[in-house]
């Protein structure tokens, strides 16, 4: 009964709101429709409303998935902090975080779903009833770290918000051992991404083994820029009050690994071009084109533009600590490594092909409705877990001893939440 009180307090407290909050997710909503009416235009007619072919058969929709894992790994970033270093002004928005990395991995999931072209033999992929060919198949290592990676961030904070709900402090030995296990998860579920694309020697755009470290680096950068901007947004509103010690953490880490990553690209563009040979032609196509076509190259530099931007304005002290800058330095880095990770990656690893043809690929207005509906979906469930998260951590929504039933408590002018 008392479980039950739980659920229904916290699926409560996801459907209250003011006119804003009904606004923020009927305007979700819409786009979810909207990408799930043209994924039936794909599943009626087929990939080939996509702009994949047989000669570039990964596109938009990988792209976006090797960028949302980045963000679900990011997450660490508060974990470590929050438990290993014991900071309380972490801890405070450690939930946050995990919150956004369930809702990047249910993304990442679609993602691949919507670049199936028959997603009903997706069965293949669940173990003792398909063909899971695990250990061997690095694919198979792929879905297993991203379930437990769910999994485990579902079952973390489930476990702290029914403690704090019944008036309890989480805690205790097997509750730390597993929050150790998704801090080292966190990083397996990026590292073995990388390791989807550099497993493949025939493509020498992304056979490197700087391409794992590349991975972990931009993925510390897109990942804090967009958890600055939500915990920025949340203390804007009066949601939830958030610690400038936490904002300038995250800001800090993102400028160092902005940094690393910017040399690993340096790195990668010294290595193919002083002693230009055959393997360099993908990236001689991405940023100076190849045979007279070059679609992407304007994608490219306007990534490097804008991560150099984000750096400069990062390292200065200054303009690191002003908000307004800082989110500008976190929506171009956000930008700049979406675009870096997805079409600057993906796509030109097929380009050339091994026969040394240059076919281009430019995702058509189907695919791009599917993906805003996918990342709309991944918004969606994000926004519902917050508002459940942050009732319950603030003391709204709470089970009462005496009784085994909830109240809504009210709390004090200066900690009540916005709608």
């Amino acid at each position: 009964m008392k479980v039950l009180h739980f659920v229904f307090d916290g699926v409560g407290a996801m459907a209250r709101g003011g006119a804003r909050y009904y606004a923020w997710l009927a305007l979700l909503a819409v786009l979810v429709l909207v990408g799930a009416s043209a994924y039936l235009i794909q599943l009626r007619d087929g990939l080939v409303v996509t702009g994949m072919s047989d000669q570039v058969s990964w596109g938009f929709y990988i792209s976006n998935f090797a960028f949302l894992v980045g963000i679900a790994a990011a997450a660490v970033l508060l974990v470590i902090p929050a438990y290993l270093f014991h900071r309380d002004d972490v801890k405070k928005v450690v939930l946050i975080g995990e919150g956004l990395a369930v809702a990047a991995v249910v993304c990442a999931m679609m993602f691949v779903l919507a670049d199936l072209g028959r997603p009903d033999r997706v069965w293949h992929m669940i173990p003792f009833i398909g063909r899971f060919n695990w250990p061997a198949s690095l694919l198979a290592w792929d879905v297993v770290v991203l379930n437990g990676y769910l999994a485990l961030n579902l079952a973390l904070p489930l476990y702290v918000h029914w403690s704090t709900y019944n008036g309890r402090k989480a805690g205790g030995t097997p509750y730390f051992v597993l929050v150790v296990v998704a801090m080292f998860w966190a990083i397996s579920i990026h590292t073995v991404t990388a390791f989807l694309f550099s497993a493949n020697a025939a493509r020498p755009f992304w056979h490197t083994a700087l391409l794992g470290p590349r991975f972990i680096a931009s993925a510390f950068v897109s990942g804090p820029a967009l958890i600055i901007m939500i915990l920025l947004l949340l203390d804007r509103i009066g949601a939830w009050p958030v610690r400038r010690s936490v904002i300038d953490m995250l800001a800090l880490i993102m400028t160092v690994t902005l940094q690393i990553s910017l040399f690993f690209v340096l790195a990668e563009l010294f290595t193919d071009f002083y002693n230009e040979g055959s393997h360099s032609a993908s990236i001689r196509y991405l940023f100076l084109g190849l045979d007279g076509l070059g679609s992407l190259t304007s994608w490219i530099r306007t990534a490097l533009v804008l991560n150099v931007i984000a750096v400069i304005l990062l390292s200065f002290h200054r303009t690191r600590r002003a908000t307004p800058t800082l989110v500008a330095a976190c929506v171009l880095a956000f930008i700049g490594i979406w675009i870096e990770k997805g079409m600057g990656l993906v796509v030109p690893g097929f380009i050339p092909t091994p026969l040394g043809e240059v076919f281009e690929y430019r995702p058509t207005m189907n695919e791009i409705l599917v993906s805003i509906g996918i990342w709309a979906t991944g918004a969606l469930v994000f926004t519902l877990l917050a508002k459940a998260s942050i009732a319950i951590d603030t003391g709204r929504v709470r089970a009462r001893p005496a009784t085994a039933t909830s109240v809504l408590s009210q709390p004090s002018a200066a900690t009540r939440p916005a709608s």
